[in-house]
């Protein structure tokens, strides 16, 4: 198990040293050779931040098609305890900071917390037996939630994010609270979703993300981020159920596509994270100062 972090380790060295070898063949070529240059450095960085997202994926579709069916530990608690020894090397080769670690742990907590309620009202299931389980949630879960803030936290520090007309950090936070609580609320009451998309657009509408690539920062309107990365986790979100990870009702029978409504879910659940993620970089900026 701790070879996979070894091999993700030396898998993120080799992607420091392709960038090098990009900054020198941009340096003697024009224009166009810079824009190639900065979108294979953004390619890199982005590889860089869904480390340990990448690494997750892989071992449910290496375990979906090698795992033995016969083994005496279950698939589902094998997964459990990689997922540990992966995150035990990325903080010891420092590939990630316990900064990081904290929004990972704090957001498998949430995301368990979710798994268990979500599971019981028969919204999705998980087929395969297991030890290591919250109720009808294998443990693993909460990693692949995890997968998600692990990202965001990554890409803040490597990409050095800064923003434009960010709205402030408490009306975010109240935001991140109604999305949680209607995500359980809307099995009884109202859905408050397009309400809360519509608060979503007003607070950050007008806000612009700055990302680093290289020696120069480029900008894009960070809500449009944030709907690039729902989609990148829906398109992953489709992979883990091919690999029966878990299965919606709409799966049992053979699986299909992830219809494209869960695609608003994810951008919601993403800001969750996204809020998370920007408290613990305000602390940090708070103690550097």
């Amino acid at each position: 198990m701790a070879g996979i972090g070894v091999l993700a380790a030396n898998v993120a060295l080799r992607w420091a040293s392709l960038g090098d070898r990009a900054a020198q063949w941009a340096m003697q070529r024009g224009r166009l050779a810079v824009f190639v240059h900065e979108f294979v450095c953004f390619g890199i960085k982005q590889a860089r931040a869904c480390l340990f997202g990448g690494c997750m994926l892989a071992l449910l579709l290496g375990t979906w098609a090698w795992y033995p069916a016969d083994a005496w530990l279950a698939r589902y608690d094998f997964l459990v305890l990689t997922a540990l020894a992966l995150q035990a090397v990325l903080i010891a080769s420092r590939l990630e900071t316990r900064e990081e670690a904290l929004v990972i742990f704090g957001f498998h907590v949430v995301g368990t917390a979710m798994e268990v309620f979500k599971t019981a009202m028969g919204s999705w299931l998980y087929p395969e037996p297991s030890v290591l389980r919250l109720g009808g949630v294998p443990l693993f879960t909460g990693f692949m939630y995890a997968a998600v803030g692990s990202y965001i936290a990554r890409a803040w520090r490597l990409f050095d994010f800064r923003f434009v007309r960010h709205p402030p950090f408490a009306a975010t936070v109240w935001l991140a609270l109604a999305i949680y609580v209607n995500f359980f609320a809307h099995h009884f009451l109202p859905d408050l979703r397009w309400l809360l998309f519509g608060a979503l657009a007003w607070l950050f509408g007008r806000t612009w993300i700055l990302f680093r690539i290289r020696d120069v920062h480029r900008r894009m309107p960070l809500l449009l981020g944030f709907v690039l990365v729902a989609l990148f986790i829906w398109l992953a979100e489709n992979v883990g159920t091919f690999a029966a990870a878990w299965r919606y009702p709409t799966q049992r029978h053979g699986w299909a596509m992830v219809p494209l409504g869960k695609l608003g879910a994810w951008l919601l659940l993403m800001v969750i994270s996204y809020v998370m993620v920007s408290a613990v970089a305000r602390r940090c900026c708070a103690r550097s100062l």
